[in-house]
């Protein structure tokens, strides 16, 4: 049964992630960017908001990275993910975001001192020629000639953007103020940055064609899939819930496919598998890469 609460979250993150591809089009980035975090404000504020007020004192110690965290997390990381949508696929999409874990691997060995493992040596270049399979559309050599499609640019930049945000979550520990109470300050963030945005641009509107996918995205994905992996880490750990995320790829593939009617190519597959793999790798194998390689030489 505890498996249940890691599973649905990324099940319905993954359904955000096509919800996403669905949005271009029907509703403009900044619109459905801002609107979802209003509804999820609405929703949470009667209940969340008398215990932040209790708490300010405890809160205003932390405004500053709270809204560093809002920003990255909840305005660029879902903003690059809802203007990719239009250049590129909702299974592309997917796949690129599972380098995630290895993008705050790659940051914190290269700018914070972490000791580089041997899976996340290996990982890391398997989960690299997956994601360059899957981008060039299984020909990697194309790349040379015409380069990466701008969404799916985009979304190495969310991911970018979304590996920062864990880092400095984990790093930033804030034991006073409780995580439904953080999570709810970063909504409130990211509606008022983004406000400027949705009253300077272009505006479609809600209408029959949209507002299912505002609703989704200001509930599904950003109240209920957020519960169920708070409580998953509660039950399970974060080492052993984060493992239920190497599903995305798959889970969106499959929306995708009988949702959006997105067509599933073999170099998918392939590139997808090996993404997971990569980062699976990388999660598992912690022999530090010194120790493996001085392993190896003694038995040689």
């Amino acid at each position: 049964m505890q498996y249940l609460y890691p599973l649905l979250a990324v099940l319905i993150w993954s359904g955000n992630t096509v919800v996403s591809k669905q949005a271009a089009g029907a509703i403009a980035p900044i619109e459905i960017g801002f609107l979802r975090w209003v509804l999820a404000v609405l929703l949470v504020t009667p209940v969340l908001l008398p215990a932040v007020w209790r708490n300010r004192e405890a809160i205003r110690g932390h405004a500053g990275q709270i809204l560093v965290l809002g920003v990255l997390g909840m305005v660029v990381y879902q903003s690059c993910a809802y203007f990719a949508a239009a250049y590129t696929t909702a299974t592309h999409m997917g796949i690129i975001l599972t380098l995630s874990p290895l993008v705050v691997l790659g940051i914190c060995v290269g700018l914070l001192g972490q000791v580089l493992t041997a899976g996340g040596a290996i990982g890391s270049v398997l989960a690299f020629a997956g994601v360059v399979l899957v981008i060039s559309e299984g020909h990697p050599a194309s790349l040379l000639d015409h380069g990466i499609n701008r969404g799916d640019l985009l979304m190495l930049l969310a991911c970018l953007a979304y590996a920062a945000y864990n880092i400095l979550l984990k790093r930033w520990a804030m034991p006073r103020v409780p995580s439904w109470q953080l999570l709810y300050l970063q909504m409130v963030v990211a509606m008022f940055a983004q406000l400027p945005f949705y009253l300077a641009s272009p505006k479609v509107g809600l209408n029959a064609d949209n507002w299912y996918l505002v609703a989704y995205a200001g509930t599904m994905a950003s109240i209920v899939a957020t519960w169920m992996w708070m409580t998953a880490v509660a039950k399970l750990g974060p080492s052993r819930s984060i493992m239920f995320f190497n599903l995305t790829p798959l889970l969106t593939a499959l929306i995708a496919s009988a949702w959006a009617k997105e067509q599933l190519h073999s170099y998918l597959w392939i590139g997808g598998a090996t993404t997971i793999l990569g980062v699976l790798l990388a999660e598992l194998w912690k022999t530090p890469l010194r120790r493996a390689r001085d392993a190896a030489s003694s038995v040689v």
